[in-house]
């Protein structure tokens, strides 16, 4: 459904007036802090997360509004603590979009989405206030695969980056044959000692290096591993509970289950399209 612009603002105006009531007479909402709001926040920005994998329109509108509940939220705090209010939040919000897309609020030309993701970077560089280095704006809690790939992204924005993916394959296949001979060479611990901390420490390095280099095979090649790794963990999600609900069917239990039997009813799974 079309809303128009004055009805789009009639509802914020609703949220921001509900928001003000709670505020004051709801005992949780009253109580409630940016410490407090921050882990309820993490967890409303996955569950919209799913529901944007699910393809789930209904759903993700529900989600999106969570979030900007949460936004509201913290800017409601930051105006009783009188540092900013939600005004603030949209004039800063609209000033950058504004200065950093100068193709489109200027007169810079841009000859597709790579010069533009180029031109944000630098443009990121320049603001006053702004990020003073090219990864200094990747925040540090980010979970380690989304990290690995916003690093390369900004990485490739100033030029530092494999010219196609041919090169971050080789790189990969470098990577593999590096883990299996730090492998190859850990110590076999006799019975009753325990392996070096030293030999653990190189393998689990060169396994995250393998890690860093499949997310740039996927970058270069167009895919978001993330995305790519979610979909199969649904998929093996989907596939093992096949496998233990036709294993409960025959009244048994998966771990009374040999490997053979349990590879049989994952492969009836897969023909099923799960």
């Amino acid at each position: 459904m079309k809303h128009t612009r004055e009805e789009q603002m009639a509802a914020f105006g609703r949220l921001l007036d509900i928001l003000d009531e709670l505020r004051v007479k709801c005992p949780w909402d009253r109580v409630q802090t940016n410490e407090t709001l921050r882990p309820n926040t993490i967890e409303e920005v996955y569950e919209l997360s799913d529901a944007l994998l699910q393809e789930d329109d209904k759903n993700i509108c529900k989600e999106l509004g969570d979030v900007l509940l949460h936004v509201v939220f913290y800017a409601k705090i930051g105006d009783e603590k009188q540092q900013f209010d939600i005004k603030d939040v949209c004039d800063r919000l609209c000033d950058k979009l504004i200065f950093r897309h100068p193709h489109v609020f200027g007169e810079q030309q841009v000859n597709g989405t790579d010069q533009v993701l180029k031109n944000w970077e630098e443009l990121k560089l320049k603001e006053k206030g702004g990020n003073k280095r090219t990864l200094s704006g990747v925040p540090a809690s980010l979970p380690s695969l989304i990290k690995a790939f916003r690093i390369q992204e900004k990485a490739q924005n100033v030029g530092f980056d494999w010219d196609t993916a041919d090169g971050a394959w080789d790189k990969l296949q470098e990577e593999f044959a590096e883990l299996r001979e730090a492998l190859k060479h850990e110590a076999a611990p006799e019975e009753g000692d325990r392996p070096q901390v030293a030999e653990y420490d190189e393998v689990e390095a060169e396994f995250g290096d393998l890690l860093f280099s499949a997310v740039n095979v996927g970058r270069l090649s167009g895919l978001n591993p993330d995305s790519a790794l979610e979909h199969t963990n649904q998929k093996f999600t989907r596939r093992f509970n096949y496998v233990e609900e036709c294993a409960l069917a025959q009244g048994r239990k998966l771990k009374d289950m040999t490997l053979a039997e349990m590879d049989a009813l994952w492969d009836e799974a897969k023909a099923k399209g799960l």
